[in-house]
Order: structure tokens, then C-alpha cells, then sequence
């Protein structure tokens, strides 16, 4: 056989095996050591004494001093730590009684509550064991159609892998060597656009055909309101919010009222109250403070600064670093490919190595660095409008809310504030610095693994962890004062600060104290370096895979037949898109990525393709891989944890709609690419 169909044979023999169940990781190993000992035979040399050993060590080196994967073990730790928590049922119940009025609550509440805690943990099977346990009994107990209720646990749990913060999306970045801020941002709108085309199938079909989610019994959703509460609602309205306001500076209000526990109604009951009921106000103005502060404060004068120095620097593009990703040898193989490893030509005419082919994935440092090489520091056009605009229409939806609310949307806002905000501001926090360039991916995961075991403390000791972050607070302002820092990273000191020391200093004071806290954090450790391990031998297994299939001709062989074909870009996109949408069907996220993405990536320049808008595009449709039978990994998470009457051929069933809302999604972003690249191109620029 000729070294191109030994290359193909790798690459059939490696599908076979895998479908076989042998492990992915050892099994690309085990065939890179094989036909890299074929590729590097010499009779007149003893046995040992064969290159292929120096490739293996030289691909595990690549890839053990690849920086970018150490935000993996971060991200992954975060995750497991807050699911380990115990954060996601009073969650799933605030949500439940806030869309208590929409048709398929339930199915809503459980596909929202799926997209948040997928965003926040990216671990898809954590995310459908947890929902399965949590929201499928509760749906058929309400009546629901099991297809109804195993397709919105199944689909909702995979979204953690398309949405930023997500593992996927950094192992395709390494594998591409692209971007991972430009890649979370352009991510984000897909992601969040795919969730609103599951939530339209879900509300669509419950009201078409109502039976398939029946609507609960009043004593499931309905809220006590304590007798102190009532006695401050209007009598007219049963506004709670004006009379709640005036009994802050009058507590003879509620004079003699009781607590349901029956202690009297004091100051400080009434301020937490209040305080609670500023928690939408707060978010309302943070968010279009933080939109106002970056566009116009923050980022147009970097343009300002930078545009003289601009024409000097050099093009944008990806960071040179002295190591090469560990797949390298697959998307270019000519120039990568040291010279003792042999002399194969994979190298076809016309084409060249994508950008960033032959780098680490780049890190954006600096909001400023990335303006001064781009015009994404000016304000964009008719930004004053449409801001004041959404602006004012946001504060009369807000006060129309805040007039309206009795004392049962009171305690539901309650509940919100208590399980649903300290994630959120977590996961935007996280999101936000990563974005917005203050921080790099593995910064923002350590700030993540850190926000994580925050939140786990403090659902263990509240009073303690609020008292000592004050504390913590109060050190960083100082040491920020001291060093004569600005407003803004005061603020910043303090957060580090206060986060940190509420961490440290109750976690490892009651560490011994808490059986369950210790045995939380012993588990999300050992899943963790599971996790990371596997990531990382998949890489090194990936590595030396790419390298031997380039050797061998497989790589160029390929090439030429796609080139042969004569396709347009969006022919180009069609096909290769349409076989790692059949792939997804024997074959998991991971073998894609790692297998057969490097074999379309040095395509990507000759069409003209950008690999941001393809790798975000290879994110949507690996949804499909964790939808899509024999393996469809969501339906086996699903049948553990599902009872007995529930078969494997009916959450097949219940998947099967959600796999075309895919395509669908795919179809938009087919036709327009802007909703994918928009988002990198307002931040980075081109």
C-alpha cells in the first residue's frame, strides 16, 4: 500500500475502534505508534532505534507546556465544585414559580434552569444527571409526555458546551490554534439564540397540543406571604412596594406583626427586605453602567491613544510562541514537521497553513491592545439612541414591575435574589473579563474556580463568609490606597480581596467542622484531575495521531480530493459541515475536535472561510453528537437516573426534534454570519 492509504487506513481503523468502545485517548496513541513505526522502518537500524519514539515524546512535551490547556482543570474544578453544592434545587424552584404562568412551566423552567447551570458548570453529563434527578419526576408526575419531558433535559443539558465559559470551545482553540476570547465571544448570540429556538418548540407545542404538558395545581405554585407582608399591601392594588419603601422610615407599619417563627417584626428584617427589593434596580443600572462605561469611557479613548502608534504595529493575529499547539503536524505538516522525523511531502499546491495554524491559541492581555489594532474602540453608530432608548424603555417596564408587585411575586423575587443572582453575577463576572479583555481565559477560570468555592462556603455559613469578605474588602481597599491605585481598581482590590479572604478563612476553619464540605471539595478535586487527565491525554494521543496521519500522506490526500471537487465557500462549509454533523451520530464531541476538525482546518484559507465563524459552527453542531443515536451520550446520562417504565427508545424519541432545531440554527448561521462574528468584530476588530 502506498503511504496515503496507509493514512486512510488510520483513519478508518481509528472509527472502528472507538465504535468498538476502546478507549479514544489509547487507541489513537496505540495506531500513531504503529503506522509512525511503519513510516519510520529502517532494516539497517535494530528496533529501538526507531523515530517514532522521539515523536511521541516530542507531542507530549508539545503538549504538556501548552499554556492555554491549564484553563481546562480551572473551568472543570468550577464546575464540579458548584454542582457538588447542591445550588441548582432552590434555583430550579425560584425559576419554576417565576414562569409559573407560561404554558410547559415546568419544561421552561427545566430548559432555562439547564442553559444557566450548563453556562456555569460545562459538564454536560453533571448537568443531565443533575436535571434528570431534580426536574423528570416532577414533570411526569405533573402529566407531562415523557418524549416532552426527556427531549428539554437531553437538549438543555448540551448547551453548557456551546456557551462561553466552555471546555469544547478552548479544546477547539488549541486544536486551531485561534483565539479563545474571540471564540467565547462569538459563540455567545448562537448559543443564547439556540436556547430561544428550543424554548419556541416547547411553549409552541404545549399550546398546540395542551395535554402533552398539563398545567399544575394551584398548591404547586403558589407562594405564602407572611402576615406582616400582607398587612403592608394595598388594599387597591396589593402593591407591596410603596408601603414597603415607607416602613423603612416608618417601623410603626408593622408594629406588633410577627415572623412566621413568631419573633417580632424589626429594623433589620425590614432593610433586608428593601435591600432585596433593590436587587432588580441594581442589575438594571450595573448592566447599562457597565455597557456605558466600556463603549464610551473605557474603550474610545484607547483609540485615541493607540491611533498614532496603529500604523506601526504589527498585522493583528495570533501570538507567536516558541512551542507549537500538539496537533500542528496535522494542519501543517510541510513547515512543522521537524526534519529528522523524515522527509514526506503533505504539502498541496494552492493552499497554506490557516492563521494561527502554527501558534498557541492567542489570549487577548488588554482591552487596549486589541483597539489599537483595530477600529473596535469607536463608538459605534447610533449607539446614544438605541442605549438611552432601551435605557428608558427598560426603567418603565421596571417600575410598571416594581408597582405591580404583591406580596407573593415579593417572595418569589425573594427567592431569585437568593439562588439565581450570586451564580449569575458569577458567571458574568467570569464572562465579562474574558470578553472585555482584562483578563486572559485562565485568569477568568481561575477567578471562576475561586467565585465557585465562595458560593459553596457560603451556602454553609453565610454570617461568617459575609463578615470575613467585608474584612477582606477592607484590606484590599488599603493595600490599593497604599499603592495609590484609581477608583476602578479599588473596586477591583476589593473584590479579589474580600472574595479570597471570605473563601480562605471560614472554608478552612470549618473544613474539619464539615464532613460534607470536606467530602464536597475531596470529590470536585479528584473529578477534576479525572477530567483533566482524559483532556490531556487526548491531546497527546490527537498529537502524535495528526502527526503520522500528515506523514503519511493521509492529510494531502484529503486536500487535493476537496480541491478536486471545486466547491464554493459555502459548498465548502455544506460538506464538511454535513460530515461532522454524521460523524456526531457513532462519535463524541472529542473524537471530532481532536480527529477530524485538524483535517479541515488547513482548508480554511483557500475558501476563504473564517475559522472563527467554522469553529462556532462545529460548536452548534456538536450538540448532535450528545443527540444523535447509537451514542448520543444525553439519552445514557438521562436513562441512569430516569425510572424504570421510561425506555431508551423514548428519550431517543423525545431528542429527535431537537436535533432539527440544530440544523435550523445552523441554517441562520449559514445565512447570516453576522450573528456569529458580530460580536469578536465590535470587541477585537477584524
Amino acid at each position: 500500500m502506498s503511504d496515503p492509504i496507509l493514512g486512510l487506513t488510520m483513519l478508518g481503523l481509528i472509527v472502528v475502534a472507538i465504535m468498538m468502545g476502546f478507549p479514544t485517548a489509547f487507541t489513537l496513541m496505540g495506531l500513531g505508534m504503529i503506522f509512525g513505526y511503519i513510516a519510520f522502518w529502517d532494516p539497517g537500524n535494530h528496533w529501538w532505534q526507531n523515530r517514532a519514539f522521539d515523536l511521541m515524546v516530542q507531542r507530549t512535551y508539545g503538549v504538556m507546556t501548552n499554556d492555554t490547556l491549564l484553563s481546562v482543570p480551572l473551568f472543570v474544578f468550577m464546575g464540579y465544585v458548584m454542582e457538588r453544592a447542591a445550588l441548582v434545587d432552590r434555583m430550579f424552584h425560584s425559576v419554576q414559580l417565576a414562569f409559573r404562568g407560561v404554558p410547559a412551566s415546568l419544561a421552561v423552567t427545566t430548559m432555562l434552569v439547564s442553559a444557566f447551570w450548563g453556562i456555569a458548570s460545562g459538564i454536560v453529563g453533571a448537568v443531565v444527571v443533575l436535571m434528570g434527578v431534580i426536574a423528570f419526576r416532577p414533570m411526569l408526575n405533573a402529566g407531562y409526555d415523557v418524549k416532552l419531558a426527556s427531549g428539554v433535559i437531553t437538549a438543555g443539558g448540551t448547551l453548557g458546551i456551546l456557551i462561553p465559559p466552555s471546555v469544547m470551545i478552548i479544546v477547539y482553540a488549541a486544536v486551531a490554534g485561534q483565539s479563545i476570547v474571540k471564540l467565547y465571544a462569538a459563540a455567545m448570540l448562537p448559543g443564547f439564540f439556540l436556547t430561544f429556538l428550543y424554548l419556541v418548540y416547547i411553549v409552541g407545542w404545549a399550546i398546540i397540543n395542551p395535554k402533552i404538558a398539563p398545567k399544575l395545581a394551584p398548591d404547586q405554585y403558589r407562594v405564602a406571604v407572611p402576615d406582616w407582608l400582607k398587612r403592608l399591601e394595598s388594599k387597591r392594588s396589593r402593591s407591596v412596594v410603596p408601603r414597603l419603601i415607607a416602613a423603612a422610615f416608618r417601623p410603626s407599619l408593622v408594629r406588633g406583626a410577627t415572623t412566621p417563627d413568631g419573633h417580632p417584626v424589626g429594623y433589620g428584617l425590614i432593610l433586608n427586605n428593601v435591600l432585596a427589593l433593590m436587587v432588580p434596580v441594581a442589575l438594571t443600572v450595573g448592566t447599562y453602567g457597565a455597557t456605558w462605561w466600556y463603549v464610551v469611557i473605557y474603550n474610545a479613548p484607547a483609540v485615541q491613544t493607540t491611533s498614532v502608534a496603529a500604523p506601526l504595529a504589527a498585522p493583528a493575529g495570533p501570538t507567536k510562541a516558541a512551542m507549537a499547539p500538539p496537533v500542528a503536524a496535522a494542519t501543517a505538516p510541510a513547515v512543522e514537521k521537524p526534519q529528522e522525523l523524515g522527509e514526506a511531502e503533505t504539502e498541496v499546491q494552492g493552499t497554506e497553513a490557516p492563521r494561527g495554524a502554527d501558534a498557541p491559541p492567542e489570549e487577548m492581555t488588554s482591552i487596549g491592545e486589541s483597539t489599537a489594532q483595530s477600529v473596535a474602540g469607536k463608538v459605534p453608530a447610533h449607539f446614544y439612541q438605541w442605549f438611552w432608548g432601551l435605557a428608558a424603555v427598560s426603567m418603565i417596564l421596571l417600575a410598571i414591575y416594581l408597582w405591580r408587585m404583591d406580596g407573593e411575586q415579593f417572595e418569589i423575587l425573594k427567592e431569585l435574589s437568593a439562588s439565581v443572582v450570586p451564580l449569575g453575577v458569577l458567571t458574568f463576572v467570569v464572562l465579562a473579563v474574558i470578553l472585555f479583555g482584562i483578563c486572559t481565559a485562565t485568569e477568568s477560570a481561575a477567578i471562576g474556580a475561586l467565585g465557585a468555592m465562595y458560593l459553596a462556603v457560603m451556602t454553609k455559613y453565610l454570617r461568617e463568609v459575609l463578615w470575613w469578605s467585608l474584612v477582606g474588602a477592607l484590606i484590599g481597599v488599603a493595600l490599593g490606597w497604599y499603592e495609590g491605585e484609581d477608583f476602578a481598581s479599588l473596586i477591583v482590590a476589593a473584590s479579589i480581596g474580600g472574595t479570597l479572604v471570605g473563601t480562605v478563612v471560614p472554608g478552612l476553619w470549618n473544613l474539619r467542622a464539615s464532613p460534607e464540605l470536606r467530602q464536597n471539595m475531596k470529590e470536585a478535586t479528584f473529578l477534576t484531575a479525572k477530567t483533566t487527565a482524559m483532556v490531556c491525554w487526548l491531546f497527546i494521543g490527537s498529537a502524535l495521531f495528526s502527526a503520522v496521519f500528515a506523514l503519511h500522506g493521509g492529510q494531502g490526500l484529503i486536500e487535493r480530493w476537496v480541491l478536486g471537487m471545486n466547491l464554493s465557500p459555502l459548498g465548502f462549509l455544506f460538506v464538511s459541515q454535513l460530515i461532522i454533523f454524521l460523524l456526531g451520530w457513532p462519535l463524541e464531541w472529542t473524537e471530532i475536535i481532536v480527529i477530524f476538525c485538524p483535517i479541515f482546518i488547513p482548508l480554511l484559507s483557500h475558501f476563504n472561510v473564517d475559522p472563527i465563524l467554522f469553529g462556532t459552527m462545529v460548536a452548534v453542531n456538536l450538540q448532535a453528537a450528545f443527540l444523535s443515536p447509537p451514542v448520543a451520550m444525553s439519552a445514557f446520562y438521562l436513562k441512569g437516573v430516569a425510572p424504570k417504565h421510561v425506555t431508551l427508545n423514548q428519550i431517543f424519541a423525545g431528542m429527535m426534534p431537537y436535533m432539527i432545531i440544530v440544523c435550523i440554527c445552523l441554517a441562520f448561521m449559514y445565512i447570516w454570519p453576522g450573528m456569529t462574528l458580530w460580536l469578536p468584530e465590535f470587541l477585537y476588530g477584524n
